[in-house]
């Protein structure tokens, strides 16, 4: 870049070097956004303000007075000594006082230091009688406002001493710098509390206003930490560190609910991490349990439940396959055969305790997320999946189902099915190609990941409802899926709202239409509940079927925010 110009024949200061620049700078700006930037930096009032007193402080160093003698109080010293000596009269009397008086001592004192440019403290000597093992102590001086100090204390079981436990991130120990785990302490406020149990010094801390001051042995010396990278953890239990008997400060928790995005300041403890909610100004951590601690907790205590098993398809619909019958155009095939031979299991297997997270948003051109619909046997997935695809067909599709059964009349190849041999579905079976399958009347029906595949891949989104127990197969990088789980009301509401619609039922090959009973109603709210408590932490939307048209509005809604709102998703989805 060309020298400044100026238009003067000085050397410019800092303030007229600053008032030139923008227009200096504008040639060489490469877009109008730039050139508006740098004016409103250097335009900047308060930048001005600051050139301006660093202006007049460089003048001051340039032009202050210099001193005579750096040694002003030696030399009153002298005077006021060869004063005394002199025959005395009324002015060397005077001056004589005046020298001596304590004020003016230290005003000479001061600027002697001044001169002499000694303003460092010095400490006295070592004395000589030191005991070289004795230990280091050190004053620290907090002040204390509504916040909690942010150190937990225990008693070492090996030593007796008090030592200092945790230091709770963004905390008022931690802000300080000064206090750090491992320190013991020894005084509080000149108490000492060798003597004293945990709770009795929190007592005192507790009773303490303004500033506290503490005596402390250091610890071992901590490193300084190394920056890491943010971690946020979604919970998928809920947490009161009033109702924890294990927790070792309930004062220091941090209470959340399933859902919460939390943001995990330190996991140093194994049992305590420490968390504050994503988003909030209160840089204080709280104490949440560890995962591995929470597994274990949740493993010993959790009971043994099962899903309950749905009726027989002679009874009723079942309905769990809509996925399937959506894509069929001929309502007469609409059977309760659609049954997976899994749907019955219950999974043990997970603890869900946290899942670690991380922003999306689905970029522009980028695959549509699959939405996926779970819910109870007659909750009315299939109809509010149906709206939607109705509502924007050149948007939204669903998967077409695999069968093994002949082609019947009327129907087309990749329109009602894919129509394929039973020794082929059998071997597709066994190389994992179906989300799920089932078996009726010796033939087997079942929706295939490809057939996923190929409705995202033409910039559709598609619609797919299925068991809980498969979601985990569906939740990948690939798929990114939006699970909704559709809820039925209070059975009382069942009554009034369904007290007109009509299940289906198969027998033989004939088809019957019966109305729900509040068994169905019974079962329906029994197998929502288990579901959700077992499932429910995969589930980010819950929407409850009480009102078709309400619950299909929010449907469309989630699914519209998904494409264009940035959400919170596994942190291993945004690796891919």
């Amino acid at each position: 870049m060309p020298a400044l110009s100026t238009g003067a024949g000085h050397e410019p200061g800092l303030y007229e070097l600053l008032a030139a620049l923008p227009s200096q700078l504008q040639p060489h700006a490469s877009c109008p956004e730039d050139n508006v930037f740098l004016q409103n930096m250097f335009g900047e009032k308060g930048l001005h303000s600051l050139v301006k007193i660093h202006e007049r402080l460089r003048h001051y160093e340039e032009g202050k007075p210099t001193a005579v003698l750096k040694s002003a109080s030696a030399l009153a010293h002298e005077v006021s000594e060869e004063l005394a000596r002199k025959p005395e009269s009324v002015d060397m009397e005077e001056l004589q006082k005046l020298l001596t008086k304590p004020h003016m001592k230290s005003l000479l004192s001061v600027h002697d230091t001044v001169a002499q440019k000694c303003y460092d403290p010095e400490l006295p000597p070592l004395p000589e009688d030191l005991d070289d093992e004795e230990d280091s102590v050190k004053i620290i001086r907090l002040v204390k406002n509504k916040e909690p100090l942010g150190a937990t204390i225990r008693r070492d079981e090996r030593t007796g001493a008090i030592v200092v436990a945790r230091i709770m991130r963004g905390g008022a120990a931690s802000r300080s710098g000064l206090i750090h785990v491992g320190d013991e302490l020894k005084e509080v406020n000149g108490i000492p509390v060798d003597d004293k149990k945990p709770e009795e010094i929190i007592r005192i801390l507790a009773q303490s206003e303004g500033a506290i001051t503490f005596k402390l042995v250091p610890g071992v010396k901590e490193e300084a930490p190394v920056k890491e990278p943010k971690v946020f953890m979604k919970a998928l239990f809920d947490f009161d560190p009033n109702e924890d008997k294990a927790i070792p400060c309930k004062e220091a928790g941090l209470a959340f609910k399933k859902g919460s995005i939390l943001e995990i300041m330190s996991q140093d403890d194994a049992t305590w991490w420490q968390a504050k909610h994503e988003g909030d100004a209160n840089p204080r951590a709280g104490l949440i349990p560890s995962r591995q601690f929470q597994e274990r907790r949740l493993a010993l205590r959790r009971p043994v439940a099962t899903l309950p098993i749905q009726r027989s398809s002679s009874k009723r619909l079942s309905g769990f396959r809509r996925s399937f019958r959506l894509s069929r155009r001929d309502k007469k095939t609409n059977k309760s055969m659609y049954e997976s031979k899994k749907s019955e299991m219950y999974d043990t297997a997970d603890v869900p305790t946290y899942e670690e997270v991380a922003p999306y948003r689905r970029p522009s051109g980028a695959k549509h997320r699959l939405v996926v619909l779970v819910g109870p046997t007659g909750v009315g997935i299939n109809e509010l999946k149906k709206r939607l695809q109705i509502s924007d067909v050149q948007r939204f599709n669903v998967a077409i189902p695999h069968t093994s059964r002949p082609k019947k009349n009327g129907e087309s190849e990749g329109v009602e099915y894919h129509f394929i041999s039973k020794h082929l579905f059998e071997a597709d079976i066994q190389n994992n190609k179906f989300i799920e399958y089932g078996e009726f009347k010796g033939n087997y029906y079942g929706t295939t990941l490809d057939s996923v595949r190929s409705v995202l891949s033409k910039g559709r989104v598609c619609l797919l409802d299925v068991q809980p127990h498969v979601l985990k197969l569906l939740r990948t990088a690939e798929f990114k899926p939006l699970i909704v789980f559709v809820k039925p009301p209070s059975i009382d509401r069942l009554r009034e709202t369904r007290k007109n619609a009509k299940t289906m039922s198969s027998k033989d090959d004939g088809r019957n239409s019966k109305p729900f009973t509040d068994e169905d109603f019974l079962e329906m709210v029994n197998t929502a509940q288990v579901m959700e408590m077992q499932y429910g932490h995969l589930f980010e939307k819950v929407i409850v079927n009480d009102d078709l048209s309400t619950a299909f509005s929010e449907l469309r809604s989630a699914v519209k925010k998904v494409e264009t709102e940035t959400h919170w998703v596994p942190v291993s989805w945004t690796h891919s």
